[in-house]
């Protein structure tokens, strides 16, 4: 298992995923999102990996639940289709050992799905199976340090959210034990497709860098190669990418080829 070095203050996820945004052949670092076990967990794997051939950097790798608070209906629905087709959390493990080999794995992970194992349980099972962060978008700042505690010893970066409505004191108390990165939401609301611009996407970005030291990603509704573009020059270290992803694997013949292309597209636009 991997852990944090006590004598210098590292952190292996963290710094994997730092080496990541450092790395990125563009100008700001992709991170397309994967719902875990969906249509299937072969397909899901195989979609990981086409993440990886298309030029992702990183993965967000969600692991489905059936009350997902933070998901919009595509998400939410591909997370219900995932558990009706018998995905479980060790499935989703298992895919994150297999993209881990090629690329950073963030988990998404509700909070009852990391209390129900126990929270060093089920942290030290995601170091074992490769991810190097875990996102828990219900994870509120006072009800955090059980769980940052739990990954920083293990190795694991535990990665925040953010919003535009964050009052500023609260966004710099959340910015200050960020790891990895600061997941930063484009706008108000759940997960989704939806128009942005460098002009939306400057204000949110500025302040969220102004209150950490880490990398900031800007998700939630970036939808289009334009628009990823348009968050990198707000500047966004790193964009995410999901519903869009998502809805291409749910409507495509060949989900793993749909989905490189589309990712394609995206890591394109941001080298550009």
């Amino acid at each position: 298992m991997a852990s944090t070095d006590t004598a210098t203050g590292t952190n292996a996820g963290a710094e994997r995923i730092a080496a990541a945004f450092a790395n990125k052949a563009g100008r700001a670092a992709l991170m397309p999102y994967l719902m875990g076990g969906f249509p299937d967990v072969e397909t899901s794997r195989a979609i990981g990996l086409a993440y990886a051939d298309g030029g992702a950097d990183l993965v967000e790798l969600g692991v489905p639940y059936s009350d997902p608070l933070a998901d919009g209906p595509v998400i939410h629905e591909a997370g219900t289709k995932a558990l009706a087709a018998g995905a479980t959390v060790d499935d989703v493990l298992d895919i994150c050992g297999t993209l881990a080999e090629r690329l950073p794995v963030v988990l998404m992970c509700y909070a009852n799905l990391v209390l129900a194992r126990g929270v060093d349980t089920f942290v030290g099972t995601a170091v074992d199976a490769g991810a190097s962060g875990l996102i828990v978008p219900d994870l509120p700042l006072e009800e955090a340090p059980e769980i940052l505690a739990a990954c920083d010893a293990a190795g694991l970066a535990l990665v925040p959210l953010v919003a535009p409505t964050t009052p500023d004191e609260r966004l710099r108390a959340i910015g200050t034990r960020a790891r990895g990165f600061l997941y930063t939401v484009s706008v108000a609301g759940t997960t989704g497709e939806r128009a942005g611009s460098r002009e939306s996407f400057a204000p949110i970005l500025e302040r969220a860098r102004a209150a950490t030291s880490v990398p900031v990603a800007l998700g939630f509704g970036i939808a289009t190669p334009d628009a990823a573009a348009a968050a990198a020059d707000a500047g966004a270290d790193g964009v995410i990418v999901g519903s869009r992803l998502v809805r291409e694997a749910a409507e495509a013949a060949d989900p793993p080829a749909a989905v490189r292309a589309v990712v394609t597209d995206l890591a394109a636009a941001l080298r550009t």
